[in-house]
């Protein structure tokens, strides 16, 4: 795979969506969980979501229950705690491994593209992956970098769009 949108997934319908409908937007990538320390992260997506998302953002999540075995349930159970709970509106897809040998190809192409610190293994839930208008990984984030820190870094993509 040569670009992030030669990538497809799964949404919550088992749909299968080409990243190519996301060309020309920033994207925040996320792999997150229900049961976890930093849960209350998705009341920050869903804030960078509604302030970004009319000038081309989006907030793309992959619940993962790798960690700590922190998204149990079924991709429906987990859908409806997002909803109910931080009334989240932006694209959830299928629960997925992002390190290992079940690893979904998209978490093997962000990792390549941008890898942490000292590791291109993911450590933990809500990793952050900042993918500019063109498909290039710009920044990866670790999970204790609440949302709103990543604001800035969001509206200089969106602003170099202009």
């Amino acid at each position: 795979m040569s670009s992030l949108y030669d990538i497809k997934v799964e949404d919550i319908n088992n749909n299968v969506v080409a990243l190519e409908k996301f060309r020309g937007k920033v994207l925040l990538i996320v792999n997150t969980a229900t049961k976890c320390f930093f849960t209350p992260q998705y009341e920050g997506l869903q804030g960078l979501y509604n302030a970004y998302q009319d000038k081309g953002f989006e907030v793309l999540d992959f619940p993962c229950n790798q960690f700590g075995k922190d998204a149990p349930g079924s991709i429906e159970d987990i859908n409806q705690f997002c909803v109910e709970k931080f009334d989240t509106s932006f694209p959830r897809f299928r629960k997925i491994d992002v390190n290992g040998r079940d690893e979904n190809i998209l978490f093997t192409y962000l990792k390549k593209h941008e890898k942490g610190l000292f590791t291109k293994k993911i450590k933990w839930n809500f990793t952050k992956f900042l993918v500019d208008q063109e498909g290039h990984v710009i920044k990866r984030y670790a999970p204790l970098v609440k949302p709103h820190k990543i604001a800035k870094d969001i509206e200089k993509l969106l602003e170099s769009n202009k």
